[in-house]
Order: C-alpha cells, then structure tokens, then sequence
C-alpha cells in the first residue's frame, strides 16, 4: 500500500525496454543524436508547433531554468504560497537567479486568487529601484493539492502576465494528470491560453529520469543552452532521456498511465467519502488526495503496511482539523493496483 508520491514508483517495463533497446552501440553526445531530434519534433507535434526543448534531470532544474531564463536585476516572480518552488526547492530558484525573489500569492484550492495577485504585483511599482522588478508568473498543473487550473482560469493569469509583461511559466510535474483530467490537448492548456514557458514532467508518470524545459516561442530560448550548460544540466549521453520520451510518447502510453493514476485516485477519494474514521479534505482533481484522519488511526495505518506522508494543513483550510486529527496525502501512480486501494480503505472503513 505505497502513497507516499509517485515518485517513489519504479519505470514502466516500457520506459525500461526503451533504455535498454539503445544502451548499445554509439550516439552523438550532448543532444545532438537522431534520437534525440527525433524526440524533439515529436515535441513540436504534441504541441503543434515548433517549440523550444530541453531535457534536465529533475523539476527543480527545470523550473529553477525557466526563472532563471527570464531574469532581471532585483527580479521577483510570483507563485502560490504554497506552490513547489518556493516551498520545496531549497532555494533553487533563487540561486540560479542570483537573488531572485518569489513572492506568494494566496489563493484558496492550491490556485492563486487573480485579484491578489494583481495587488501582489502592484507592490513592486515600475521603475523602482527599492522594490525590485517582477519577471515572471508560475502556476502549477497539477497543484500541490491535487487541484487543477482549467482553461478558463489559465486564461485569466495569462492575461495579467501580459498586461504588465509578464511570462507565464507552468510547472508541470504532474502535467499528464492535469491534462487527461482536463481533457485537453497540450496546445489546449499552454501556449494556446497563454502559457509561454512549460517545465514537463515524465518521472512522477512512469520514467525513470526524464523532464524537459519547453518554450513555445523558441526565440525566447536563445540563452537556454548556455544557461543549462553552467547549471550542470547538460547531459552527455542525453539520448537515455530521449529514450524515455519515445516510449513515453508511443502509442500515448504517457495519457493510458495518467488516467489510471487518476483512476486509482477516485477509486480512493469514492472510498474515503463512505468511511466513518477518515474524511477528504478537499475534492481533488487529479492523483493526490488528502484525507483528515484520526492520528491513532494513521499510526494502525502505518503499522499494518500503509505507507503515506503525514501532510502540513493548507492555511485554507482553517480549523477543521481537530486536535486528535491530522491531515496525510495519498498519491496513486501507475503503479497502484485496485487492490493497494481496496486494502488502504478496509483499514478506515
């Protein structure tokens, strides 16, 4: 019974049998291998147009790359207050920014409230040299809580990225399981609502090793390469990703593993809704669900094999917490059987 993260599920023998397929023989190193073109014009079709790829190691480069690609003097960006990259990135998108700053932004269900974030901007007046100058807005898709932005939504932060100049950046750790729940296409939920940057997550869905930073406007690319290159992110024998995005991508194997993790995920939120000694904090949208639960019940949980993290409340949340209780999140993968999820709600039945 493992909902500690989707990360902690190993390769889908698929993903496995790419990087094995082209462990012989010899490649081009550094990006420049057929596979690895071939990998990104399949970008170019996921997206329907030519963009911008490159393949990082983990979300935290490829976030902390697209802050740092847009950089300024004094920069601030804005984010959920309790979004990853400011909660859970130990500064890493500061230090590749030389300094600059994230501002939260609040917002109830994991999402920033538009009409805070315009006040949050209005701190920081052009042309002040006191305050510093903003250089970017990220929403993450899916959020730290399992919600989702939909399109309309997108559109709105979208458009107050573009009235002050703004780019729009999404973190996509989750991107697969936004999407499928959304039921849009790529182009649907970036670049087409305003998205201008992407950091594309494939090792919560099913890779071993594998995110990409994508922009839709390749010129504004320009000094990516150079970027990547100081922060140690250039992989000499790239093409180990690119295997893992062509199995990833062949026969939509990437969409058929983010529908089941969201499939487990229901079967779970369904069942925690019949229980009486465990409740959903909130209705999630995607793979992660969170369920208020009695401390002596998660000890039992734990002791009998259930393995999950015990989860810091949402300031939105209040006080519907009681003192005996806590709050834990359970996340499914492709990985989780029915059976994983049926044996988790007999223990809160």
């Amino acid at each position: 019974m493992h909902f500690a993260s989707d990360n902690w599920a190993g390769a889908h023998p698929k993903i496995a049998e790419a990087l094995t397929h082209h462990a012989a023989g010899f490649a081009a190193a550094y990006g420049s291998s057929d596979l690895d073109k071939a990998i990104e014009a399949k970008f170019n079709d996921i997206f329907e147009r030519e963009v911008a790829v490159f393949f990082v190691g983990t979300g935290t480069a490829a976030n902390s790359l697209a802050l740092a690609s847009v950089n300024r003097p004094g920069g601030v960006s804005f984010c959920h207050r309790e979004a990853h990259i400011i909660e859970d990135e130990c500064g890493a998108p500061e230090a590749f920014t030389h300094g600059g700053r994230l501002v939260p932004v609040d917002g109830p269900n994991g999402r920033m409230d538009p009409a805070v974030l315009k006040s949050e901007i209005g701190r920081f007046p052009p042309g002040s040299v006191h305050t510093g100058q903003p250089m970017a807005i990220s929403i993450t898709q899916a959020s730290e809580i399992g919600t989702v932005y939909d399109g309309p939504a997108i559109e709105t932060i979208a458009g107050i990225a573009r009235q002050h100049g703004l780019p729009l950046h999404m973190d996509g750790a989750r991107f697969a399981n936004a999407l499928v729940h959304l039921g849009m296409t790529p182009a649907e939920m970036t670049w087409k609502r305003g998205v201008d940057v992407v950091s594309f997550g494939a090792t919560k869905n099913g890779c071993w090793c594998a995110e990409a930073l994508v922009f839709m406007d390749p010129e504004k690319a320009r000094d990516l390469p150079f970027i990547r290159k100081r922060a140690a992110q250039l992989f000499s024998k790239s093409r180990f990703v690119a295997a893992q995005f062509e199995a990833y991508f062949k026969d939509d194997l990437w969409l058929e593993l983010a529908r089941h993790s969201n499939e487990m995920a229901v079967r779970l939120r369904d069942g925690l809704k019949t229980s009486k000694r465990a409740r959903l904090g909130w209705q999630p949208d995607t793979n992660e669900v969170f369920a208020i639960i009695r401390k002596s019940d998660a000890d039992t949980a734990k002791a009998k094999g259930a393995v999950f993290y015990d989860w810091p409340a949402p300031r939105s949340l209040g006080g519907l917490i009681g003192e005996d209780e806590m709050l834990i999140r359970l996340v499914t993968s492709f990985a989780t059987r029915p059976k994983d999820v049926d044996d988790f709600l007999g223990l809160v039945a």
